[in-house]
């Protein structure tokens, strides 16, 4: 088995998935069939629906994760951003690939204590009354608990208010963190929450006001890491060294600047979103973490960070909140889902988190290099000329021509496109 297939990108779709099936062994009947969401499921799984809406689902391919082949399905409408993956999954396997860990599954829940009276006092408190608390979450979750989750313990915090020209408001707060184990896990952590807020305000004497999980879920943390070396990272004329000089440098412009650093996480993001929308995850909850997670420190800092070693490798490593699920919600219910976690070989959250850290660093990698060397756009609108080819109203089989045209005169327009198919017609 394996995910390094040679001109994967220039086969038909058909040919692709035989492709899958010779050198993965995968079963890639479900994608064969008009097995996408059915209007009725739709509509079991949101409000006012009317019909569904497809995007492009392809397969990172080439991934080598912590020793194992993986192909990777992504949804992403952007062009070039599976062919970065695919083609930096193909450079890192050459140093043994990438490597991948996570952390257990762990949510943190926030009940609110609107406070009258001394906040220190409440909060104290509330400390108390933590093994009252967490006996009342005992058994509310027993199949999470079968399964090897549940509570792992609370603290309370206080919060202040201070906005300038605003009057000063002070909280309490009660944090409260649930291993979901293989789920997402906010409808558990919200059910202990409302569980658990009649009991708070009895113990304070005050109100609760919000009580519901935070998407900030920074004890859920994975990460990936890769190692090059200078032969590695060699591009036509420029040297391994240098590629790896411009990367680095890349990198140190982001840590420096949240402008810059916006972009940088965006480019991570194109990656783990795409897998995260394929595999029925919340991907706006990842990405409202992640920037969270990226502006820790008081600034808004790259997710990514890329140096070179003493002896002159390149090391990329990147650490985020990936609040991910392998059950429950519309990964049960949506056929296309069940078929791509399958295809990933993924049962557990915590895999499947390792998988979406690994893609969004071969993302990065491939965005910082094309950026030290041809430059981001060349290969971005070589993508984005098929794109054009087809909206000026090439046929499937015009448009590797068109495109191909369109790059070679630099102008990638419509226009431009409905000129060189007028050609071909005279032709």
């Amino acid at each position: 088995m394996s995910s390094r297939i040679p001109g994967f990108y220039r086969l038909p779709p058909e040919a692709r998935l035989e492709a899958l099936e010779a050198s993965m062994g995968v079963d890639t009947r479900a994608y064969r069939k008009d097995r996408g969401l059915s209007l009725r499921t739709a509509d079991l799984m949101v409000e006012n629906v009317i019909g569904t809406f497809s995007l492009p689902m392809s397969v990172g391919i080439n991934m080598l994760i912590n020793g194992r082949d993986v192909v990777v399905p992504m949804v992403v409408e952007e062009p070039s951003v599976v062919a970065a993956v695919s083609n930096m999954a193909r450079l890192t396997r050459t140093a043994g690939g990438v490597h991948a860990s996570a952390d257990a599954s762990i949510m943190t829940g926030q009940l609110q204590v609107l406070v009258d009276g001394d906040v220190e006092a409440c909060a104290a408190r509330l400390r108390d009354a933590i093994p009252e608390l967490s006996a009342l979450c005992e058994g509310v979750h027993t199949r999470l608990e079968e399964r090897g989750g549940g509570l792992r313990g609370m603290d309370v915090r206080t919060v202040t208010y201070d906005e300038p020209g605003e009057a000063v408001e002070r909280f309490v707060v009660l944090h409260f963190y649930l291993d979901c184990v293989d789920a997402m896990g906010a409808n558990m952590v919200n059910t202990l929450a409302e569980r658990m807020a009649p009991t708070v305000e009895r113990v304070t004497g005050e109100r609760v006001g919000l009580r519901i999980l935070s998407n900030l879920a920074d004890r859920r943390l994975a990460r990936a890491w890769v190692t090059l070396r200078p032969e590695h990272l060699d591009h036509g004329d420029l040297s391994g060294e240098d590629v790896a000089a411009g990367i680095a440098a890349a990198y140190r412009f982001a840590w420096a600047d949240p402008y810059r650093a916006t972009t940088h996480n965006k480019g991570v993001m194109n990656g783990v979103d795409a897998v995260a929308i394929a595999t029925g995850n919340d991907w706006r909850a990842i990405e409202a973490g992640a920037h969270a997670f990226a502006a820790r420190d008081g600034q808004y800092r790259p997710l990514t960070s890329w140096r070179i070693g003493p002896s002159g490798a390149l090391h990329g490593r990147i650490e985020l909140p990936l609040q991910v699920g392998t059950v429950g919600g519309p990964i049960r219910v949506h056929p296309t889902v069940q078929s791509n976690l399958k295809l990933l070989g993924v049962t557990r959250a915590s895999e499947l988190a390792q998988v979406m850290a690994a893609v969004g660093l071969v993302q990065n990698l491939g965005a910082l290099r094309a950026l030290a060397t041809e430059g981001i756009q060349q290969g971005h609108m070589r993508m984005h000329a098929r794109s054009v080819a087809a909206t000026a109203g090439a046929s499937p089989e015009q448009v590797p021509a068109v495109a191909a045209r369109l790059c070679e005169g630099q102008d990638v327009s419509v226009a431009a496109a409905r000129v060189i198919l007028q050609e071909l017609e005279r032709r």
